[in-house]
């Protein structure tokens, strides 16, 4: 049995998320580990709400609520929306959570030890009416690019153009619309990346196993222009981790914050910390998954993300725990996904396009969502979410092939058997031929599902259900009942159980169907159909099962249609 660590990269707090974030990180992290599990595996799946920074605070005063109030109340959506979607964590932990303060704080300290942080002088924009600092997004003004009258202090969300808070026209704060603003200097606290360069490059380039996509983004970060730079990790912001060293204030950083990009990737291993406390466990659970001196040796650790944040957990994170000189658990293998674009442009949660979590979830089951987002999920390049393609896609492969399979065997052995599985008749050539093709397909839907190649996966468990539909065309039992009743009833009883093979082999994509068909054939059996040959004759004769419900609606004309028009505006 292996041991199993995966981490999703974190949503962040400020709203629902849309199908792009889910696909990116935490819906093939969920395959994965509930295919992990499927194999006998010992999972710890983890995932939190990131919680800090400036869209925070931000999303916070626009709501009308206090930070922690609003960031509470949004964790519990996020994790309810979760839920809706199957996602199997272990801990579905909060990056404000006292074990992440400490823990953030903890690492500081050995950082600091270690020499790897300096402190810097800077110059920010001060606002006399809000008393502080502030961040480059708390700062508005019309962009002297193309005019745009909200543009932010980093970038212009008109023209994307990037820029700083002085190059803006007639600047205000974005808190009070105050003028009254100044620039003035500030101390902060950067970690010195340049100087693990070389020891991350190394890292990296052990990593052989990798996406292109992920080593790639790696290696621009470190060798383009004047190469990895050192990283402020600290802000003048409320909301925030407090600096500290350690246990221990840290002269001149009073009243300032860790930076959300070093808190976050630590909330990971925080999480865990938070799972053992939740659930009455003593450290040394958690710290068997994190530390290579308590048990973690021998963990498979897996990340999963959207390529915009590999640049953080390739080298920023990594440099955070391999600077401290502990023995942390670092990354095995990290799989990074492109962008999934919405019907001819792109999901946008700051100006509401495209479908979110939470509509989706409104208009159709999970699995429909799951089984269109995986089977379409952005590997090699950018993917595009159409309501034709996704119409097609759940009315072919959900319908048509798996849901009809089940339907037509299951009502035929009601209309001839009753319903039990039928008893007499034996395999003959078109059954050993079936399972010679099964076998074949499964190595080939494990060795995928190994390698997280989302695609393929789909690709070959929609291949496998066709078997079974292409099977049941040939063998035709309907036919040969008229003429041999006995052949018929081991057709039938095939059948049965490809529906329990099918069952097994689609949790990870489908869960709702699979414990659908699983109550419908009175199993409780879920154990890993290896042997194709055992796994086709696991419900004996006699075995009763009732018809299930129709398994997936097709999707008609009219509904995509008034989704499309309904999802094609923005969001309130």
């Amino acid at each position: 049995m292996e041991r199993i660590l995966i981490t999703s990269a974190i949503p962040y707090i400020n709203g629902i998320k849309h199908l792009g974030n889910l696909v990116g990180s935490q819906l093939p992290a969920d395959l994965y580990a509930r295919y992990q599990r499927g194999r006998g595996n010992e999972v710890m799946f983890l995932c939190a709400t990131d919680e800090h920074g400036t869209p925070a605070e931000l999303a916070a005063a626009k709501a009308g609520k206090p930070v922690a109030e609003y960031c509470a109340e949004m964790h519990e959506v996020q994790a309810g929306i979760a839920k809706g979607f199957c996602l199997s964590f272990d801990h579905f932990g909060r990056s404000s959570s006292p074990q992440n303060h400490a823990l953030t704080q903890h690492f500081a300290g050995k950082l600091a030890e270690a020499g790897l942080i300096r402190e810097v002088v800077e110059k920010q924009v001060y606002s006399n009416a809000d008393g502080r600092f502030l961040p480059d997004r708390y700062i508005e003004g019309t962009c002297p690019n193309c005019g745009f009258e909200k543009a932010r202090g980093d970038q212009c969300e008109e023209c994307t153009k990037q820029l700083d808070p002085t190059d803006l026209i007639n600047p205000r704060s974005a808190i009070s619309g105050s003028t009254d603003l100044e620039v003035r200097e500030t101390k902060h606290l950067y970690l010195c990346q340049s100087a693990m360069k070389d020891q991350l490059d190394a890292w990296i380039d052990s990593k052989a196993d990798w996406p292109v996509l992920t080593t790639s983004i790696a290696k621009k970060w470190l060798h383009d222009g004047d190469g990895l730079q050192d990283r402020g990790i600290t802000r003048d912001l409320d909301w925030g981790i407090p600096v500290k060293k350690g246990a221990d204030d840290w002269p001149g950083m009073e009243g300032k914050v860790f930076y959300v990009w070093f808190d976050a990737p630590i909330e990971y291993i925080a999480c865990a910390k938070e799972w053992a406390d939740a659930n009455g466990k003593a450290d040394a659970d958690w710290e068997r998954w994190w530390r290579t001196d308590k048990g973690a040796e021998d963990v498979k650790y897996v990340q999963f993300m959207g390529k915009d944040n590999v640049p953080f957990h390739t080298l920023s994170f990594p440099a955070t725990i391999l600077g401290s000189g502990e023995p942390w658990k670092l990354v095995d293998h990290l799989k990074s996904f492109n962008y999934l674009n919405y019907d001819g442009g792109q999901f946008s949660t700051s100006q509401g396009r495209g479908v979110f979590m939470d509509q989706a979830l409104e208009i159709l089951p999970a699995d429909y969502w799951r089984w269109w987002l995986l089977s379409h999920a952005p590997e090699s390049s950018d993917s595009e979410f159409t309501w034709e393609n996704f119409q097609q896609s759940v009315n072919k492969d959900l319908a048509d092939v798996l849901g009809n399979f089940v339907s037509r065997i299951t009502k035929f052995c009601r209309s001839k058997f009753g319903e039990e599985v039928p008893t007499g008749g034996a395999n003959g050539e078109q059954e050993t031929a079936l399972i010679e093709e099964l076998t074949t397909r499964l190595r080939a839907y494990e060795q995928h599902m190994e390698a997280m190649e989302v695609r393929k996966s789909a690709q070959e468990l929609r291949a496998i259900w066709v078997a079974g539909n292409e099977y049941l065309q040939s063998a035709a039992p309907w036919s040969v009942f008229k003429e041999d009743p006995e052949r018929a009833a081991a057709q039938v009883r095939l059948g049965l159980n490809l529906i329990r093979f099918y069952a097994v082999l689609s949790a990870p994509f489908i869960p709702q169907a699979s414990a659908k068909l699983m109550e419908a054939l009175n199993s409780s059996d879920d154990s890993w159909p290896s042997d194709v040959a055992a796994a086709l004759s696991a419900l004996p004769a006699g075995h009763g099962f009732t018809v299930p419900e129709v398994l997936f609606a097709k999707i008609t004309d009219e509904q995509r249609e008034d989704w499309q028009t309904r999802f094609s505006g923005t969001r309130d």
